[in-house]
């Protein structure tokens, strides 16, 4: 059972995260050979507060 998590900045709309996980499925079924069924996607929203590159957050950008 493949497991794929993706972790993004919100603000994505909810359409956009359905096409997401709908592409990512087909491509690990496609890849894998694992059952559609079997694919789990986990979405992660992340706030701009809590990501930083190179020492700065996003939100103090």
């Amino acid at each position: 059972m493949p497991y794929v998590t993706i972790k993004m900045l919100e603000g994505r709309t909810e359409e956009q995260k359905r096409a997401l996980v709908e592409r990512v499925t087909e491509a690990v079924v496609e890849t894998t050979g694992a059952s559609k069924e079997k694919v789990v996607v986990f979405i992660e929203d992340m706030q701009r507060n809590h990501y930083a590159v190179g020492g700065k957050r996003l939100s103090d950008q």
